[in-house]
């Protein structure tokens, strides 16, 4: 059960993650200025790392059950 659980609160977050990322893509492509896009380039890597390792999380538990 608490392996259900604890899938269940990483799937939430993957969908935050993702939620954000496409949020700051189409931030991305409202805004223009190279400072802008040096911004919205970092946040977006940043919410891409957080998505790597959330996403390798999941992966974990899944393999967990098999």
């Amino acid at each position: 059960m608490a392996d259900s659980a604890a899938l269940a609160e990483i799937e939430g977050r993957i969908q935050l993650v993702e939620d954000n990322l496409r949020q700051l893509v189409e931030q991305a492509a409202a805004y223009s200025g190279a400072a802008d896009e040096e911004r919205n380039a970092d946040r977006i890597a940043d919410q891409e790392a957080k998505l790597a390792v959330l996403l390798k999380e999941r992966e974990a538990l899944i393999g967990k059950g098999d």
